[in-house]
């Protein structure tokens, strides 16, 4: 009797305190998250001031330093609202992902699909667009990357190399020198995964993955303004492109964060996808430079491999991913209530 009554207390006390942090955390944090926009937006907007002012735009020389600093201030705005505008109840490591319950013997097998996966999604997204007449390959001969090599060699005077040793070698190069991208990826997981996902949370998450999509596809928009990742369409095109991908993309992002519960495996997927984009040139067909709007996952046609990945984490029953500590709701102010439990005897 008096351990079932004991064990009555501690389920009683346990779900006390699940109820205590569901009142905590049943709002989103309105100052935090929009100082996180705002210090998130306005340094990366102004490090892409040189690329205007050069009147050359991406094609700069400093353009290779400024993009990946523009990628690190995401964390840096999550630092800053997590440690000094609006710290909360957990550590700031915890709170952002760094660290989590657990460890990396929880969100290994996240890690290792994140990091696989992504290749397979494009060559995917690819085959996709090749069925449907967008995509012109050449999945053997690899003419486009031949055209592309030759080019190379002529402008450079170095040998010549069989197209199908620099394929090799170029997706070897995917799956392992790719590591090198998770650096600066991190920089923006720590932001939009790390930090604002789980603050936008008590919105579902649905409207969560959505909303921080959007935000962070418009983030984009001075680089997009000058023909990054979209420039065949017009500006307000590729702006809404770019939006429509990161939502997407956002949301198996999303769902790595929110299973592992680390932002360690949206980190090394999100490298990983920026790793295997130039996957179109290796098979494209020589005399057709592949389109982003058209092909891969920047285009509509890798948009529904994307969404199919989606749709099969729902039908799976993987998404929504199960957080109980979170309630749904329309945002109306700044989380901060606490609510303390009493121990009854």
């Amino acid at each position: 009797m008096n351990a079932s009554r004991a064990e009555h207390e501690a389920a009683r006390e346990r779900v006390g305190r699940m109820e205590a942090m569901r009142t905590a955390q049943q709002r989103v944090d309105v100052r935090g998250t929009v100082a996180f926009v705002l210090l998130a937006y306005v340094p990366a907007w102004l490090l892409t001031l040189p690329l205007w002012l050069s009147g050359r735009g991406l094609s700069w020389a400093g353009a290779v330093v400024l993009l990946p600093l523009m990628m690190f201030t995401p964390a840096a705005a999550a630092l800053v609202v997590s440690k000094w505008i609006s710290p909360g109840e957990e550590p700031l490591l915890r709170r952002t992902g760094i660290t989590s319950s657990g460890g990396i013997r929880k969100w290994w097998r996240y890690a290792l699909l994140a990091w696989l996966a992504p290749p397979v999604v494009v060559l995917l997204a690819l085959v996709l667009g090749w069925a449907l007449g967008v995509y012109q390959a050449d999945w053997f001969g690899l003419s486009g990357l031949a055209q592309q090599q030759q080019a190379v060699v002529l402008g450079e005077g170095t040998p010549d190399a069989a197209p199908k040793t620099l394929a090799l070698v170029q997706l070897a190069q995917i799956v392992l020198v790719g590591w090198l991208n998770v650096v600066p990826a991190l920089g923006e997981e720590l932001g939009w995964r790390g930090y604002l996902l789980p603050e936008l949370l008590p919105l579902g998450q649905p409207g969560a993955f959505l909303v921080s999509g959007v935000l962070w596809g418009l983030w984009h928009t001075p680089v997009l303004l000058l023909g990054y990742n979209y420039p065949t369409v017009p500006s307000v095109a590729a702006i809404i492109m770019m939006m429509c991908f990161c939502v997407l993309v956002g949301t198996l992002l999303g769902w790595l964060r929110l299973a592992s519960g680390s932002v360690w495996p949206p980190a090394i997927g999100h490298g990983f996808v920026n790793a295997a984009a130039g996957m179109g040139v290796l098979f494209s067909a020589a005399g057709h430079p592949v389109n982003n709007a058209t092909t891969g996952l920047l285009g509509w046609t890798g948009w529904l491999v994307l969404s199919a990945l989606i749709g099969l984490l729902v039908l799976r029953g993987l998404l929504p991913v199960h957080t109980p500590l979170k309630q749904q709701g329309i945002s109306r102010g700044i989380r901060r209530t606490r609510t303390r439990t009493r121990k009854r005897r």
